[in-house]
């Protein structure tokens, strides 16, 4: 299982001062935050994607993407390609974050590429759910 799924952190969003809803009580992962289920830690996934267009301006699934996998640690391009290539979409393709299907299958195709697996949507739309 990969690590991703193991923190119930679907995402891998490393860990910051933000105290997420959702969290472990202990968090043993030195990098990763870990949740105490796999919808809070969609909740977390999506709820930044949101701030990324709030806070940061990011328009387009390649903005996003840029954003939350830097070129410094990722192949960048590799992954806003096999995003779109799950999501259906040019990488210009620019979501509605306010629209609960395109958020979700957004969420499923970076969880697709974080973990190796197919995401359970079902787990992801109580992550909406939450928000």
């Amino acid at each position: 299982m990969s690590r991703g799924l193991r923190n119930c952190n679907p995402g891998n969003i490393r860990i910051t001062k933000d105290k997420w809803q959702g969290l472990r009580e202990v968090q043993e992962d030195k990098s990763f935050f870990q949740f105490t289920e796999m919808k809070w830690g969609y909740r977390a996934l999506i709820r930044t994607l949101q701030n990324y267009r709030i806070k940061w301006g990011c328009q387009t699934i390649a903005d996003f993407i840029n954003r939350w996998a830097p070129p410094v640690e990722n192949n960048t391009s590799g992954y806003i390609s096999r995003v779109c290539r799950e999501m259906q979409v040019p990488n210009s393709y620019v979501p509605d974050i306010n629209d609960k299907a395109t958020m979700c299958v957004f969420a499923a195709a970076i969880s697709q590429v974080e973990n190796g697996v197919p995401a359970v949507m079902a787990d992801i739309e109580k992550g909406w759910e939450l928000l």
